[in-house]
């Protein structure tokens, strides 16, 4: 497996497709047979009439032969003429007749086939994505992970329904049209089925030109959709910042690239089948060519067989529905190009592994009373050399209020990450309890920890939907209890709907702060042991940040909280300040503790409170 730069995943496995029908299609393999038998049956069924006609020209109408049918014994057989020429025709109606209800079943079982297909494909890589590390959110575009949820797998259900059912219709018509010819008439049968090699010869070329082109297109769409969803995304800045122009032209460019990669696909494709069928016209103009002679003045050349008109009528017939089959080849091989490049692409998701993978003997973190240890904690991205936390060590006892401070840039927010295990340390280790938290599983963990990002997530949905995400089962007393703690309450109680009003996508229309409120009474519902606010009042005004954090010390008494703060005063009263500069864990005390210092949380103090003047010039320098 290949991950490159902000790519989704691409699987390197040979054959993708069938790793994918075979993973995913287990379940249903009873319909795909039914439908593949159905289908062959179907086709057969429809090839025999072509034959009946051959038999009715030369038993009715050149006298070439008696009356007589392949599988039923002459006696069975009507000896009037009338009656053998209405037989005829019930059977060709019969056939056709038969042939149209295996269709129905063919298509019926099929498509139930590649429909459930779909989801299951779709259900599982999305399952697969929601287990894969921070790390990989943060480097693939959200564009690029829709493209392979929704164009690829739509792709691959789309040659499941037509492409391999036309596949198994050329292959069944070809097999059973050769077969007929060759038991009619074996020297005629060699002219008909001349250019079948030339035919399989440039289809190979074809294919082998086509697939690395049809690739490259794939990766273009997820990298056209990853344009498009990041400006929409951002409308708001693109507009404030009058870069429509610019935005424009990255997504002509984007779209532009795409252009190219497509057209140079396009170019090979209407090449090939032109040179299809120019090939089966000829085989065609062959088979009438040397059978009409044939039947005219007798054998030509080296042939010796002898050939009625009905052979030569049935020949024909099947020349052309034979040349029909063989035209479609290119557009079948078209598709499952496509269809494998789709393919490899939802591999690549599925069979990604975590970078963060849980221990099989992992346990569950059960009512921890809260003791935090950071020991040697050393942190760098992955694909970086930057160090992001550098021999980090300190302790927290149960129950304290711990702020955590520093510049922009400091590390703050992902110290605090490591201990959600969002990302592992490189070197060191973090613990709860005593537990290194790489073996404890995740969902206890996660569960164990209440989590208010500095840029709260609200989905589409109500205000009541949204602060019961974490606690689906909470009533509606529970989710207003929640609220009035993270002083949400009031703002609710007025919006239109109250609690079942809709926020929209990401929130939009609430403000930055009362997202942030309602983010906070979302981690409150879910009661947890620990609590980790990023920022958590940064949208707050002043009022209403001293009024959630009045609430937030009456509710956190008894459990261990981390404040990452930009505004000193929402940790100035914490057990213990953490202050970090680079990386780095710089001073560590309380409020009082580190003024006396006159060390950076002095300077960062000075700035809040309007003391500017005062700063030592090593902070001015750091600031610049």
């Amino acid at each position: 497996m290949v991950v490159s730069g902000d790519a989704v995943p691409t699987s390197d496995h040979d054959a993708p497709l069938r790793r994918v029908l075979m993973t995913h299609g287990r379940a249903h393999l009873p319909e795909f047979l039914l439908g593949g038998v159905a289908s062959v049956f179907s086709i057969a069924l429809e090839l025999v009439p072509s034959y009946l006609l051959g038999v009715a020209i030369d038993v009715f109408f050149t006298n070439e032969r008696p009356f007589s049918l392949p599988l039923i014994p002459d006696a069975w057989l009507p000896t009037a003429t009338r009656e053998q020429f209405v037989l005829l025709v019930g059977l060709a109606f019969g056939l056709y007749l038969t042939a149209a209800a295996l269709a129905w079943v063919n298509s019926l079982a099929w498509n139930h086939f590649a429909q459930h297909l779909q989801h299951e494909v779709r259900t599982a890589a999305y399952r697969s994505v929601q287990g894969f590390e921070l790390a990989f959110f943060e480097g693939a575009q959200t564009g690029e992970v829709m493209s392979v949820l929704n164009n690829d797998i739509n792709q691959l259900e789309e040659f499941l329904t037509t492409g391999l059912h036309n596949a198994m219709r050329i292959v069944t018509r070809v097999v059973v049209i050769a077969a007929i010819m060759f038991w009619l008439n074996w020297q005629l049968a060699f002219v008909a089925l001349l250019m079948v090699p030339l035919l399989v010869a440039v289809s190979v070329t074809f294919v082998r030109r086509i697939q690395p082109k049809y690739g490259a297109v794939r990766e273009r769409v997820g990298t056209l959709n990853a344009r498009l969803e990041n400006n929409l995304g951002g409308i708001e800045t693109v507009k404030a910042y009058t870069n429509e122009d610019f935005e424009s032209g990255r997504v002509t460019d984007a779209s532009r690239a795409y252009l190219d990669d497509q057209w140079d696909a396009i170019r090979v494709r209407v090449a090939f089948f032109p040179v299809l069928r120019v090939l089966t016209a000829t085989g065609y103009a062959l088979t009438f060519l040397l059978g009409g002679w044939w039947v005219l003045f007798g054998p030509p050349l080296i042939f010796t067989e002898p050939l009625s008109p009905g052979v030569l009528v049935t020949f024909l017939l099947y020349s052309r529905r034979f040349r029909y089959p063989m035209r479609r080849v290119g557009e079948v091989l078209d598709d499952y190009q496509y269809a494998r490049a789709a393919a490899a692409r939802i591999l690549g998701i599925d069979e990604r592994r975590p970078r963060l993978p849980e221990s099989d003997d992992a346990v569950d973190l059960v009512d921890p009373d809260g003791r935090v240890a950071y020991e040697g904690v050393t942190f760098r991205y992955p694909g970086t050399e930057e160090v992001v936390l550098d021999d980090v060590t300190f302790t927290v006892d149960p129950g304290q209020f711990v702020g955590v401070v520093g510049p922009t840039g400091a590390g703050k927010t992902t110290l605090l990450k490591l201990l959600l295990r969002f990302y592992d340390a490189d070197s060191g280790s973090v613990r709860i309890d005593g537990h290194d938290v790489r073996d404890l599983t995740r969902a206890s963990l996660r569960e164990a920890v209440g989590y208010v990002s500095q840029e709260p997530y609200l989905f589409h949905g109500t205000v009541a939907e949204n602060v019961r995400y974490g606690r689906a089962d909470a009533d509606r007393a529970a989710v207003i209890e929640a609220s009035k703690r993270a002083g949400a309450h009031e703002f609710v109680a007025e919006l239109p709907d109250g609690y079942d009003t809709t926020v929209g996508e990401r929130g939009v229309k609430l403000s930055g702060g009362q997202r942030q409120r309602l983010a906070i009474a979302r981690a409150l519902l879910t009661d947890p042991d620990l609590f980790v606010l990023d920022e958590a009042t940064s949208h707050v005004d002043n009022e209403t940040e001293s009024v959630i954090r009045r609430q937030l010390a009456d509710l956190t008494a008894d459990r261990t909280t981390f404040a990452i703060a930009h505004r000193l005063s929402t940790v100035r009263d914490a057990d213990q300040i953490l202050v970090l500069d680079d990386g780095r864990l710089v001073e560590q005390g309380t409020h009082e503790e580190l003024l006396a210092r006159n060390g950076l949380y002095a300077d960062l103090w000075a700035v809040q409170v309007g003391s500017v003047e005062e700063l030592p010039e090593r902070f001015a320098d750091g600031a610049g």
